[in-house]
């Protein structure tokens, strides 16, 4: 069984067999997270999507309070191993069987740098990440348009393999709106959606009632509005 909980914006903790998993951790400067860094305990390893503040958030703090593994794009992962942290580069197309969990870095349609008043650092390609924990097969997106390839992750990237859980973005203007994200939804046909990336800034604000009504009537997906601090378990 793994526990999944949120902590606003893309960041989700996952919990199985012993192990801890963190992605996307935007806490400080986040409005809605429920938590601080420095509260995050016993983390394993951390998944960072791409290089956007947003996402990298406080990877390096939780990393070196937690001596945690971040694994991330190879650009982006050597970037954070110069931070002081350690790290597994993987690449897009690429799967690894961690200790912690089995992890395939997968297309996602958006862009990756950091951003400072000086200087814009890209930091190669961003990516959605498929992590199989406790017998559980999670998708998670990172930031994304829609893109056809999303037909192929059942057939060709699991080779058949269900989605039991994907937390996708609902919050248009950056990444998908909910029309977009509905028409992922019926090609990814997961058991479990989970809208994320939306409401914490105004340009993305979304009423996610209405995602998951236009999921539950069209598709035979359950949607699960989650609140930042919240956990649901699934096996």
């Amino acid at each position: 069984m793994a526990k999944i909980t949120f902590h606003g914006h893309a960041c989700f903790e996952i919990e199985g067999n012993g192990q801890k998993v963190l992605i996307d951790p935007f806490l400080n400067g986040n409005p809605l997270a429920d938590t601080k860094p420095e509260n995050i305990t016993n983390i394993d390893a951390i998944l960072v999507s791409h290089g956007h503040a947003d996402h990298v958030g406080d990877t390096v703090k939780i990393a070196q309070n937690n001596d945690a593994i971040v694994v991330a794009p190879f650009e982006l992962a050597s970037y954070l191993e110069k931070q002081g942290v350690k790290t597994h580069p993987m690449h897009i197309g690429g799967a690894h069987q961690f200790p912690f969990a089995w992890v395939k870095l997968v297309n996602a349609l958006h862009g990756s740098a950091f951003v400072d008043e000086n200087d814009i650092r890209p930091t190669g390609n961003p990516c959605g990440f498929m992590i199989e924990m406790d017998n559980v097969m999670i998708y998670h997106s990172g930031d994304t348009g829609l893109f056809g390839d999303m037909k192929l992750f059942k057939d060709y990237i699991l080779h058949g393999r269900d989605i039991d859980v994907a937390l996708i973005p609902i919050g248009d203007n950056f990444v998908m709106g909910p029309d977009d994200a509905l028409v992922a939804v019926k090609w990814i046909a997961p058991k479990i959606v989970v809208p994320m990336h939306y409401n914490t800034f105004p340009v993305i604000e979304q009423n996610p009632e209405e995602f998951k009504k236009l999921v539950e009537d069209q598709t035979e997906t359950e949607c699960l509005i989650i609140k930042p601090g919240e956990s649901f378990e699934i096996s």
